[in-house]
Parts: C-alpha cells; structure tokens; sequence
C-alpha cells in the first residue's frame, strides 16, 4: 500500500468549549507509514529526515514501542511541501518557518490557492502585519540577502537604517547574531558557500569593532580578559560580548580568535584580570581550551566560559573548571557581575579517567597509520573522494572525547558530524559513511592494542546501532 493511497480519518477539535470539525487545518490522522515508505514517498534521505526532526520540529512523528517512527499521510504531504519550497529556492529553515506562518494564521498550507509556486514569496506579508518585531525580522532578512549577492554597500546601508531605528541591542542581537545564525545553518546544509558565510560573518565582525571602539572608558573596578583557545576562529560572540560589558562599563581586553596557551601566564601577569572568559564553539575548541581553564586555575585566577558547544552538550560542563555563562549572551553582563562583585564557590569538574589520558596518547602516535589504512581499505571505493574531510573531522572530535574522558560527547556530536558528511555540506553518501565507519574501525582495530579500547569499543557501538 502506497502512502498516497491512505484514507483520512477525520477527528475534532475543541474550540471555545464546543467541538467543531476543522476544515480548514490538515486532517489528524493515525500514523501507519514507517521510515522506508516516507523516504521512497518523498525522495528525502533517513539522516535528512532524523536532521529536520532533531533541529525544525518537522516532522514529529510517533513512536511505536519498539522506538520505530511512524509517521501519517499528513507528514508526507508536508515533507513533500516542504521539498517543493526548497526547489523553489527557499531554504529549509524558511520553508518550514513559512509552513509555520500559515498553520497560525488558520490557513492549510496544502490547500490554500494564495500560497502556490507564484505566491510562496509573498506569503510572510499576507501572514501577519506590520510591527517592530516584523520589521527587525525584515532588516534581518534583507541584510542576509545583501550578504549573499557580496552587495556590501546595501548590507551596510541596511545596518545603518537599523541602529538608527532601534536600540544597539536589538540590532546586534536580532539582526547580527541571529542572521549569522541562520548564515552558519545554511553552510551546514550545503546551501551557502563558505565565502557566503565569510563575507556576511566579515561585515558583521568589521560593524562590532566599530561599536567596540567606540564604547566611553571604563567606570567599574574590575579588568576582563575575553579570549578564545586555539584553533577557534569564530569570535563574533566573544566580540559581542566584549561591547556589552564594555557598555555596562567594565574594562575588558579583547584577544580574539586562535589564541595559544603559550606565555598565557605572562599576559595575565602583564593583563592583571580579575576575570578571564573562554568562548569555544566546537567540541574540538573546548577541548583545546581545557589547557587554558587549568592554566588558569592554577594561576589562581577566576575564569568564566561559554559557547554553542556548551549549550548544544550540557553534559560537557561537567567537564570544564569555571563558571559557566549561560545559555544566552543576552544574560551574561549580570552574570559577570555577580562574578566579579560577590562570587560563588569554584563548581568542581570531572578529571577524565587515565585510561582515557593513555588512550589519547596511544590514538596520537599511531593516527597517521590508521588514516593510511583508512585510504587503503577503501582504495576502490566511493569513500576516497570524502575521505580527507572524515578523517580530519572524526579525528578531530575522538582527540576531544578523549581529552575529557568521555566517549559519549563524541556519540552526540556525531549526528552534528554526519549532518555535515551525509547531509548536507560535504554530501557524502549515507551508505558511504557507513563503510567509511567500517574501514575506520577495522583500522584501529590493527594498529591498536588494548590502550585503544575506548575507541575501538566506540567505533563497535556506532557500527552495531546502524546496522
């Protein structure tokens, strides 16, 4: 049975105390399709469909008691919307929050003849009218426009209107952060390039300077040192961050991005904080931050830290020596504060096990030969186009679960990993991740012995859960 061919089943739905049959929303109907048949329906990828789920919402399908989706007739034809938007050239995340758009405003997306192919455009003006919320959103989605077409004199003509029709926060929060948010989403799924991304994250870091520059002098006792480790280039939040405080008048000095842990104690003995903050995006960067916390620990100076990995990895705090900042940026002035006017005690942290400290060694010194086996294993598959970008990747991340002493970070941040080979960016094939895992697996496997059993016995866990 083919999923266009189910029948609906209507239901009610209680308005104003009364039951009425909505004829105007999609009919609920009970899910009875599995994976398999929505892939063939729709043409989308499992992982595809996983990655929509787990960051859009979209689709939410029921579970049955094993734990195997199941999902309706009104999923399909929404995936299968969805998909035609995207076609039409709207990206996931606007294709969605159009779906969206319309089901508030009491129309069927499926349905409705004003939101055609001819019409998708207009349809976030029809939705709902005109207020401030609506023209941030606006500026927010012309400045992203401008960005992607290198159109640099509208883009920073735009940000000029803005500052001058709302406050600095607004603009930096609603149109800065969170277009470069949406920016960043469109690189992961392969629809803006790197340049793309470079370009909008270059004129929004070149507008934060400015403003940064600009800020009075400090009129609070109290010196901040704002810093990101090695290898983390992405600095926007700890700049924004830097304005912030600067503007709540503290003194904060700026280091930026890629910052060894080399002479850090003679520049905290040079800088004298009384605060040092730690940004890290990845799971990598927190783990080449690690060094800087103890450091500083050690030095006997207060360190406070935060980022998108830490937010996306809760249980990653655990592992960090510091005062975690918050979830959002918004936040953390008054939590700086506190730190600084009337501390708490030093949360405890977790030390990663020796095991785990022997096994980092071990996985160094042989890595080299487990990526050329990798090569050789796979020397006449599909697998060697992608092979440079897996190896640096997982690498990457299995260094970083090593380094805390716990495989499972590196479990989560996989889904964020095959997101960006499978899906997405890279577009590895599903089935070539998997017998690249295999390879990876069967390599480590020969060139390590039992130091390496955290790993192996990882790599053995992710091979039998997708088997």
């Amino acid at each position: 049975m083919s999923a266009s061919d189910s029948t609906n089943t209507q239901s009610t739905q209680i308005i104003n105390g009364s039951e009425e049959i909505d004829r105007k929303m999609p009919l609920v109907e009970q899910p009875t399709f599995n994976l398999k048949a929505v892939v063939n329906e729709t043409g989308l990828k499992p992982d595809t469909l996983r990655a929509w789920e787990r960051r859009y919402g979209l689709p939410d399908p029921e579970r049955t008691s094993g734990g195997h989706r199941l999902y309706s007739q009104q999923d399909i034809d929404m995936l299968k919307w969805l998909v035609e938007r995207q076609d039409e050239g709207l990206s996931i995340s606007r294709a969605i929050k159009l779906w969206r758009r319309l089901l508030k405003a009491g129309r069927n997306p499926l349905t409705d003849e004003e939101f055609t192919a001819s019409s998708v455009e207009e349809a976030p003006a029809l939705v709902a009218p005109i207020s401030k919320g609506n023209a941030v959103e606006q500026f927010r989605h012309d400045w992203i426009e401008a960005c992607m077409k290198f159109d640099e004199q509208k883009a920073e003509r735009l940000l000029s209107q803005a500052f001058a029709l709302f406050p600095i926060e607004t603009v930096c929060y609603e149109v800065l952060q969170r277009g470069l948010s949406e920016v960043g989403m469109g690189w992961y799924e392969g629809e803006i390039s790197v340049q793309q991304e470079h370009f909008a994250s270059a004129l929004a870091i070149r507008r934060l300077e400015t403003l940064v520059s600009s800020t009075p002098p400090p009129t609070r006792n109290g010196r901040i040192l704002a810093t990101c480790p090695p290898e983390e280039r992405h600095t926007f939040g700890l700049l924004l961050l830097t304005l912030f405080l600067r503007r709540s008048g503290w003194d904060v000095v700026y280091l930026g991005g890629n910052v060894p842990t080399d002479r850090l104690s003679a520049t905290v003995a040079a800088a004298k904080p009384h605060l040092v903050i730690l940004s890290a995006q990845t799971l990598y960067t927190a783990a080449t931050m690690l060094p800087m916390s103890l450091l500083l620990q050690r030095e006997r100076i207060a360190s406070a830290y935060g980022g998108a990995v830490f937010n996306q990895l809760p249980v990653l705090r655990a592992h960090m020596p510091g005062y975690y900042l918050g979830t959002t940026i918004e936040n953390v002035p008054k939590v700086v504060e506190q730190l600084l006017t009337s501390p708490p005690p030093m949360p405890t942290y977790k030390v990663a096990p020796r095991e785990y400290q022997v096994a980092l060694d071990h996985y160094r010194t042989r890595q080299a030969s487990i990526e050329a086996k990798v090569w050789q294993l796979l020397e006449k598959a599909e697998a060697q186009t992608y092979l440079k970008n897996a190896n640096k990747d997982l690498a990457k991340n299995i260094i970083a679960a090593l380094t805390f002493g716990d495989m499972e970070l590196l479990s989560t941040n996989m889904e964020w990993v095959k997101g960006l080979l499978v899906n997405y960016h890279y577009r590895m094939p599903e089935e070539t991740m998997q017998t690249y895992i295999g390879a990876y697996y069967q390599a480590c496997t020969i060139y390590m012995d039992e130091r390496g059993r955290p790993i192996i016995n990882w790599l053995k866990q992710i091979l039998e859960e997708d088997a």
